[in-house]
């Protein structure tokens, strides 16, 4: 498993340090400057924290990006998966080597879902501002589902105690997690989809968290590209929530480490619901000054 460990770490370094070149790239080629405010910062604190302890940080994002307006829809998508990566970079570092799961299965997963994330930006970055509207839309009431399902107690605990999955098992698991590793490039966060699927699975919950974490540490550098290229996000949100990110991350794991998230997970169903549909009638408005005008 060490051997597994150590190739994982590597891909996850090397992928990093592309994914610091193409943001230098980027910010050259486009001329970026806009630096992150107070603001930026501190969402990036409270929605990794909180991902770190299990409530998802896409959606909480996608929410206060809208609640006060900035930045542009079209960009959020890649504004959360350039932002979310530090996050996610160091979460990956703390949970792979916390948690042991079958090499195997643990590579294919984030292989799969690595995949789909690359498939998922390419067509994410080039989408008209209507249809990323769309949907965002529909991700944030896909996360409010989620969120509402594990506050019911509907996602299974305990389901199983194995550590890796096999035969159609196997098969199953790694084809979602490709569509999850899409998924991911409008907002939707693998966090509940992934813990439910493994879980029904009869896979040991705990292992939900290495492969989440991994699959996020490859696919977001993955999926950044496509944005680095595009143009098709935002500096300034994007640093704050690397600067807030990190540090909500390492105060989550080495200092609070547990919280009742319940109350604060029915908050977040509110204000994702909310979100949602403010999105959603963002996009119908969009589509309303679009539509020919008769005679």
């Amino acid at each position: 498993m060490s051997s597994t460990k150590t190739l994982l770490l590597t891909l996850l370094v090397l992928g990093n340090i592309v994914f610091v070149i193409g943001w230098i790239w980027a910010a050259k080629r486009q001329r970026l400057r806009e630096r992150p405010t107070a603001g930026d910062i501190a969402i990036g604190f409270v929605t990794d924290f909180f991902d770190t302890l299990g409530i998802g940080s896409y959606a909480p994002t996608t929410a206060l990006y809208k609640f006060r307006g900035n930045p542009a829809d079209e960009l959020i998508p890649g504004t959360l998966n350039i932002g979310h990566n530090a996050a996610a970079f160091l979460e990956t570092l703390l949970f792979v080597t916390a948690v042991t799961v079958e090499p195997v299965f643990l590579l294919c997963m984030i292989a799969s879902a690595t995949a789909g994330a690359f498939l998922g930006a390419s067509v994410v970055s080039r989408l008209p501002r209507r249809t990323i509207q769309l949907l965002m839309g529909v991700a944030l009431l896909t996360a409010a589902f989620f969120f509402a399902m594990k506050n019911l107690g509907a996602i299974p605990a305990g389901a199983g105690e194995a550590m890796g999955l096999h035969g159609w098992r196997f098969g199953l698991a790694v084809a979602v997690n490709f569509l999850l590793g899409a998924l991911m490039c409008i907002g939707i966060g693998n966090y509940a989809p992934t813990i439910i699927l493994l879980a029904l699975l009869g896979l040991n919950p705990l292992a939900a968290f290495p492969i989440m974490m991994g699959s996020d540490g490859i696919l977001q550098p993955v999926a950044s590209l496509a944005f680095f290229k595009s143009g098709r996000f935002a500096q300034g949100p994007a640093l704050g929530l690397v600067i807030g990110g990190a540090a909500g991350v390492l105060v989550a794991f080495f200092i609070v480490k547990h919280l009742p998230l319940t109350y604060m997970r029915w908050l977040v169903v509110v204000v994702v619901i909310y979100a949602a549909f403010t999105m959603l009638r963002s996009a119908r408005r969009e589509g309303v000054q679009r539509a020919p005008v008769p005679g």
